[in-house]
């Protein structure tokens, strides 16, 4: 049967809507080396033709000898590193090339441009198919490219939407691919596209498959609805000429780290919010502005800083700015400190490096210059006092003003208009006893721009930060951030419950504790701080923490089983954190070393030589922090727990993190920050983070969501976790319902031989209802997955033996099926679930389907006697007819791929006996016995008789493919058919040339050829025509097999 569309149509529809975007279409055939007008070498990738008249009227005052010297350095690749020549080439792509002119004067530097980002217009842009590309002996054709003034920018691979196998992930599997096999064409490469030609998503060449990111909208104003193909929203919504040059320019950095580079491009609501926040910081600058340049409010995790970082990049060439001045404005050193490190790593995008203040004067002499520049500094260093002295206990606090500063002129820091102020986190709330703020920060910087960016809502009452900064520019919320997958969501549980404290060990928060924030604990107010140490002493009591220390090591043990990950825990001072430490060193004395860079668990915090003795060990300075730091940030790095009180909570992106225990109280937005910790997307497996609540925050979780929900926020910043378990409760019902009428509990019952000969008899009975395979299987998945989320609460783990049957039972199916599953069946968390299984499972050793069936493996070529006899005997019949279903499509398929006219006879017949059997014509011990071992003899037959004939597999090939007319067979006879067939694979294999199966002047020789020895050994004339075809057919099927093996042409 047709498919109801086919992945060449998709490729018709994506060119069509590209030329309705105004590109060139180009067959790629025409411009290879034997192509009507050949412009390139297969080894090419860039047309170089096209390049040259590019840079000649892009740079006309340029001599032409600096020309040819700009063509060279594009097209020579300096390093054996893929990704140092991609960002070698991106930089002659957006800043120009240097080279050196000869003038009158002497020799001057200039740059020439190669594509004119001002004006797209200016640019060639052309789309091109069927692209051959030859390098090291490997041949391969992407489906469109992407030129623009002959530099393939954008590769776009596509699959089949209708397809079930051909999907995304195979997509993007196929590009990698492709950069092992001709990295010379990713050099140039800018963004890769995947689709179905429904979905689709963009990446760069460093990007895994999880960062591939959807485009949901076609002019940033409204998003598309979710019945348009997202093919036709990304390809007009970023595939127009203006944004496409505008995302390579502006929002595309290289970030590197100790270990890597990452290339990234910045995704639809960051591109959108960026360029509506220039514009409104360009208004308020402006003679008629108000300097309030808006707040943008992207939840946690989203990007924010990255979008802090194209902003600025963007900033800084915006003309109508004059080269402003920007200064990056956080309220915590540590937040400094991360954000700095970010921009610090995207230095090629900010073309200069970043600096810092560290104090009021150096802020002061940084601010001198007449533009340019971005400084880096803390809030505390705008505030006008001698006595703003930093207590060592804790850097991040300021004193309180003096009086004599309140209502006193202050000298400006700066007069000038062209500063911007980027604040990070714009709340102001934390500074509710700083006098005055927003006067320190205007009196400082008068004529300045204020822009704010924040991961969570400005609170209803902070009527500060509006005054500063002005309205939301752009909202991207925790709902379109998950539906989007550019995070994960939040489940909360809370573990009080479960932790059996008596009286005394209770903690009350009353209206005042809920003020408490961690500065208090060194103001120095006295009745607050009495407070804050009965409260502290509450929650470290030592009873209390060794609970808290041996549910929080059940509870991760059992989480990580199934979602391999790390965990943060909060605690309310330095003091608890320690002995929290203690505690749980005692029950896993293995988690501890003295060593920074070993051992499972650290202790994150700063502190002072006059600490007490136990505190000295997690005293630890800036580098040796942020070694742990990186440390975390690695998956496979042994460190899996960090205890911190206020360090990391904010700015802090460890995807890998899945698991945030609270005991400390916090509220608003310090809240919604630290519970951000566990929203960043990681593995497929990471359906959703985790917190874990042992004192009793769900009340601040509430009052939170109130102030998100009356910013204007959807979705909740967290999701009961027992709407997951109420998920996978369902679920399991589901499936046991479904097993109704069969005893599957005996199963527990069993020694594990026995268990592992029932599971085929379970396999057996689904198979034997309508539809149960497929429905087993989706209900399984998804209760894997509400499972991965709900473990370890209690209803889970009552149920976990059940759910790693249901999974062993699954992975038969899924192997056994015809269905195949498309790439991963959820491998990691089926791997996971594993661990956590009782004993008694022994899924492991199930090595194999056949195995399960207590079968030995055939070697599929020979299906031998013994095998099908043995398949004959085995009791379970419906798991007999699928085994043997499954390895005769195997076999056809393998065959498709050689031989058309067998495998097709041979589908045909399989697929009508299927049918047969489906509609009950047939019952299964019939199908088996009667059709498929009869089948399966029929193909072992075929398979020899190539032999007998003398001929080799591809010679049989074209015998059948004459041998199809019965009345030729009956005219020429064997041998005579024999000899065609061998004269036809030498003059296939004399005219196969690379791209001869898409080049129509190859082809019309070849059928000439074929005709001429059709016609001298006498086929029947009548019959000549169709022989054409199904030869043609045939070879094009072999072409692959042809061009490896037929280098040596035959005379």
């Amino acid at each position: 049967m047709r498919n109801s569309i086919t992945e060449n149509e998709i490729e018709e529809i994506a060119l069509s809507y590209l030329q309705g975007l105004g590109y060139t279409y180009q067959l790629g055939t025409v411009i290879s080396p034997d192509g009507e007008h050949p412009e390139r070498q297969y080894n090419e990738v860039v047309l170089v033709t096209r390049l040259r008249d590019a840079i000649d009227k892009l740079n006309p005052n340029i001599s032409q000898d600096a020309k040819e010297d700009a063509l060279k350095k594009v097209l020579r690749t300096e390093s054996p590193n893929a990704i140092i020549n991609n960002e070698t080439f991106h930089r002659y792509l957006t800043d120009g090339v240097d080279v050196e002119m000869r003038t009158e004067n002497g020799i001057r530097g200039e740059k020439i441009y190669i594509v004119d980002f001002e004006n797209p217009e200016n640019n060639e842009f052309v789309a091109i198919n069927q692209f051959t590309v030859v390098e090291g002996n490997q041949n391969k054709r992407p489906d469109i490219i992407l030129f623009v003034n002959g530099l393939p920018l954008v590769v776009i691979e596509l699959k089949n939407a209708v397809d079930e196998n051909a999907n995304l992930k195979s997509a993007f599997n196929q590009l990698q691919t492709y950069k092992q096999a001709i990295p010379s064409l990713f050099t140039y490469n800018s963004l890769l596209v995947i689709s179905d030609g429904w979905d689709a998503r963009c990446g760069t060449i460093t990007s895994d498959y999880g960062r591939f990111m959807t485009w949901k909208t076609k002019d940033g104003q409204t998003t598309a609805d979710h019945l348009q193909p997202q093919m036709e929203v990304m390809f007009h919504g970023m595939l127009n000429k203006h944004t496409l040059l505008d995302l390579i320019r502006q929002f595309i950095v290289f970030e590197k780290s100790d270990s890597k580079t990452l290339k990234k491009v910045a995704a639809y609501h960051q591109y959108y919010a960026v360029n509506k926040a220039l514009e409104s910081t360009v208004t308020a600058s402006g003679s008629n502005g108000d300097r309030r340049g808006g707040v943008i409010w992207h939840t946690q995790g989203s990007g924010k800083s990255l979008s802090m970082v194209f902003f600025s990049g963007k900033l800084i060439i915006e003309p109508r700015m004059e080269n402003p001045t920007l200064v990056i404005l956080t309220d915590r050193n540590d937040l400094d400190e991360q954000l700095h490190e970010t921009f610090t790593n995207c230095q090629q995008l900010l073309r200069q490096e970043p600096q810092k203040a560290e104090s009021r004067k150096e802020l002061r002499q940084l601010l001198k210059v007449a533009s340019g520049g971005i400084v880096f500094t803390t809030i505390q260093k705008f505030m006008p006092m001698p006595t703003d002295i930093v207590q060592p206990e804790n850097e991040n606090v300021v004193n309180e003003p003096s009086v004599e500063y309140i209502g006193a002129d202050i000298q400006a820091l700066s007069e000038r208009k062209n500063i911007v102020v980027i604040a990070d986190e714009a709340h102001r709330s934390q500074y509710d006893f700083i006098d005055g703020f927003a006067k320190h920060l205007r009196d400082a910087l008068p004529n300045a721009t204020f822009i704010g960016f924040t991961g969570t809502p400005i609170e209803t009452t902070d009527k500060n930060t509006q005054a500063v900064f002005g309205n939301y520019v752009d909202i991207y919320d925790i709902q379109q951030a998950v539906n989007d997958k550019a995070t994960v969501p939040i489940f909360y549980e809370s573990r009080l419950a479960k932790v059996h404290f008596n009286e005394d060990e209770k903690v009350s928060l009353d209206e005042q504790f809920e003020e408490l924030t961690e500065g208090e604990e060194l103001s120095n107010r006295q009745q607050m701080r009495a407070k804050w140490t009965r409260l502290e002493a509450i929650v470290g009591n030592p009873n209390r923490l060794q609970k808290i220390a041996e549910d929080l090591v059940y509870h991760f043990e059992q989480r990580n089983a199934v979602l391999e990950g790390k965990a943060m825990i909060v605690c309310m001072s330095r003091r608890i954190c320690v002995e929290l430490y203690e505690a749980i060193i005692k029950i896993r004395p293995l988690w501890h070393s003295d060593d920074d860079d070993k051992g499972t668990i650290k202790v994150i915090m700063t502190g002072s030589s006059s600490d007490a003795l136990n505190m000295q060990a997690h005293i630890r300075n800036k580098p040796r922090r942020k070694a742990i730091g990186d440390r975390l940030k690695n998956p496979s790095d042994s460190l899996k727990l960090v205890i911190v009180r206020d360090m990391w909570l904010t700015g802090f992106d460890a995807p890998c993190l899945h698991t945030l225990y609270v005991d400390k109280p916090m509220r608003g937005h310090n809240l919604m920050q630290a519970i951000a910790r566990v929203n960043r997307v990681f593995t497929e497996g990471k359906e959703g983070g985790l917190v874990v609540d042992y004192l009793g925050i769900a009340q601040e979780l509430k009052t939170a969501l109130a102030d998100y929900t009356a910013s204007g926020g959807e979705g909740k910043p967290t999701l009961d976790q027992e709407l997951a378990v109420a998920k996978m409760l369902e679920l399991h019902e589901a499936i046991d319902y479904q097993l109704r009428h069969f005893d599957w509990r005996k199963f527990f019952t069993l020694t594990p031989e026995e268990k592992l000969k029932f599971i085929p008899v379970i396999v057996d009975y689904i198979f034997s209802q309508e539809n149960g395979e497929q429905s087993f299987t989706e209900n399984t998945k998804n209760l894997l997955k509400a499972f991965a989320i709900s473990v370890p609460h209690e209803r889970a783990m009552a149920i976990r033996d059940d759910v790693a049957l249901f999974q062993a039972i699954k992975s038969r199916l899924v192997k056994i099926s015809d269905r195949n599953e498309g790439g991963k069946t959820d491998e990691e968390m089926e791997t996971a679930i594993k661990q956590i299984i009782s004993e008694a499972i022994t899924t492991d050793n199930v090595i194999d389907i056949f195995d399960a069936a207590g079968l030995k493996k055939p070697n599929i070529e020979i299906l031998d006697e013994r095998f099908l006899q043995e398949l004959k005997d085995l009791p379970q019949k419906n798991l007999a007819v699928e085994l043997l279903k499954k390895l005769l499509k195997d076999e056809i398929k393998k065959r498709t791929k050689i031989n058309l006219v067998e495998s097709k006879k041979f589908s045909e017949m399989l697929e009508d006996a299927i049918k047969r059997y489906h509609n009950g014509m047939i019952d299964t011990v019939e199908f088996l016995e009667k059709v498929l071992i009869p089948f399966a003899e029929q193909m072992k037959e075929a398979d020899k008789r190539g032999d007998k004939l003398g001929l080799d597999y591809r010679e049989y090939a074209f015998y059948t493919a004459l041998e199809v007319n019965n009345s030729a067979v009956a005219v020429l006879g064997d041998d005579i058919l024999k000899h065609i067939a061998q004269e036809l694979l030498k003059t296939v294999r004399n005219s196969t040339t690379i791209d001869w199966t898409i080049k129509e002047s190859v082809q019309s020789a070849l059928r000439r050829n074929i005709r001429r020895i059709l016609r001298l050994h006498g086929y029947p004339p009548d019959l000549q025509e169709k022989a054409v075809d199904t030869v043609i057919t045939q070879a094009k099927m072999l072409a692959e097999d042809l061009v490896k093996n037929g280098d040596k042409k035959e005379e």
